[in-house]
C-alpha cells in the first residue's frame, strides 16, 4: 500500500495503519508482510546553519521509531539544546526555531551523506535503515523544493518562518512552492502509486503538506490514472484542525475549515479531482450524504488516534474503504 503524508498527524496515522498490520498480517519476526510505502512531503524542507533539515521525514521516521516526543509532537524524547544556545550565541542559524542536540545528529549525517555526493532518495534509505521501521520512506522528489508564504504586506517569508516564528498568525495570500515546476518525482514514487493495492492520503495539512506532494509534475497525473482506489483521511474534526494550524492555510486558499470542504477541495477522482472515498469523523456523519453524492464514498468513523488500539483501527478502517 502507499501513503501520501506529511507531518505530525500523518505520522501517527502511518503508524496506526502500521499497527494494524502488525496484527492483521504478520511476519513471524515482529513485522509485516504487508509492503508499506510512504510518499513524503519534502516541501518543509531547508538548509539551516551548513545542514539539510528535513521536518516531515523526520517526523515520521521518529514516530515510527518510537523515538519522537509525544508530547512537543515533534523532535526526539529526552532532548538536550545545548548546540542550539551555542548556535544562537554565535549568530547562527534561526534562534526561533531550536534543533535538539540527538535532532542534530540525524541533520549532521544527512548532510554530510549529501556532502559525499549520494542522492537525496538514497540518504533518506541510509538514514532510516537505523531504525528498522518496516516501511519504506519515499520522498516525494531529490530536487530542493522549498515552500514559501506570501503574506498580506507582500513579503514572502520561508515556511518555516511564517509557520514557526510567527505560529500562522500572519496572513497569507499565497503559497510558492519554489523549483516545483522542474522537480520530477522521487525514485520508486510514481511506482509505488502504480503498484498500490490501495492508496491512502494521511490526514495532513492539504494545502502546504499534500498540496505540496500533488503538485510535483506527474504525480497528480499518475494518481489519476492509479487502479487503485484512492481512500483519504480528514485532518479536520467537527469543524476544527486536529493539530497545528491548516486552518490558517485553509482560509489563505479559500477553503473552509470542514471535513467536507476539504474533501471537495481534494475533489472527486471520478470528475477529475483526487479521491474514491473519504473518512470523516462521527461528530461531521452529516457531511456523508453529501459528499457520496458528489462523487466521494464518505465514510464516519471515529478518527481520533488516542492510543495504539485506536490509531490501529483508523488504519483498518482506511483499508476497509479501500
Amino acid at each position: 500500500m502507499t501513503i501520501l503524508s506529511g507531518g505530525v498527524g500523518g505520522a501517527r496515522f502511518v503508524r496506526g495503519v502500521r499497527e494494524h498490520l502488525y496484527r492483521t498480517a504478520p511476519d513471524g519476526n515482529g513485522g509485516t508482510t504487508a509492503d508499506i510505502r510512504v510518499i513524503v512531503n519534502t516541501g518543509d524542507d531547508m538548509w539551516l546553519a551548513g545542514l539539510r533539515i528535513t521536518p516531515d521525514l523526520d517526523s515520521i521516521m521518529y514516530t515510527l521509531a518510537g523515538a519522537n516526543d509525544e508530547v512537543r509532537g515533534w523532535g526526539r524524547i529526552g532532548e538536550t539544546e545545548r548546540v542550539s544556545a551555542e548556535l544562537t550565541a554565535y549568530g547562527v542559524g534561526w534562534p526561533w526555531f531550536t534543533l535538539g542536540d540527538l535532532d542534530l545528529g540525524t541533520h549532521i549525517a544527512r548532510s554530510s551523506l549529501l556532502r559525499d555526493g549520494l542522492p537525496f532518495s538514497e540518504v533518506v534509505e541510509r538514514i532510516t535503515a537505523r531504525w528498522g521501521l518496516d516501511v519504506a520512506l519515499l520522498p516525494m522528489t531529490e530536487a530542493e523544493v522549498e515552500t514559501h508564504v506570501v503574506v498580506e504586506t507582500g513579503e514572502e517569508l520561508h515556511f518555516q518562518e511564517w509557520w514557526t516564528k510567527h505560529r500562522a498568525k500572519l496572513a497569507a495570500t499565497a503559497f510558492v512552492q519554489r523549483g516545483v515546476e522542474s522537480a520530477t518525482p522521487g525514485p520508486g514514487v510514481l511506482e509505488a502509486i502504480a503498484d498500490a493495492d490501495v492508496i491512502l492520503v494521511a490526514p495532513s495539512n492539504p494545502v502546504v503538506s499534500i498540496g505540496t506532494v500533488l503538485n510535483i509534475p506527474g504525480i497528480r497525473e499518475a494518481l489519476a490514472a492509479a487502479s487503485a482506489r484512492i481512500v483519504g483521511v480528514s485532518p479536520i474534526i467537527d469543524g476544527s484542525v486536529v493539530r497545528g494550524m491548516a486552518d490558517a492555510c485553509l482560509t489563505a486558499i479559500g477553503v473552509e475549515t470542514s471535513a467536507s470542504a476539504v474533501a471537495l477541495h481534494y475533489g472527486a477522482r471520478s470528475a477529475g479531482g483526487l479521491l474514491d472515498a473519504w473518512l470523516v469523523d462521527e461528530t461531521d456523519a452529516e457531511a456523508v450524504a453529501a459528499l457520496t453524492a458528489a462523487g466521494i464514498s464518505a465514510v464516519a468513523v471515529p478518527l481520533w488516534m488516542r492510543d495504539p488500539d485506536t490509531s490501529a483501527q483508523l488504519g483498518a478502517d482506511a483499508l476497509a474503504a479501500g
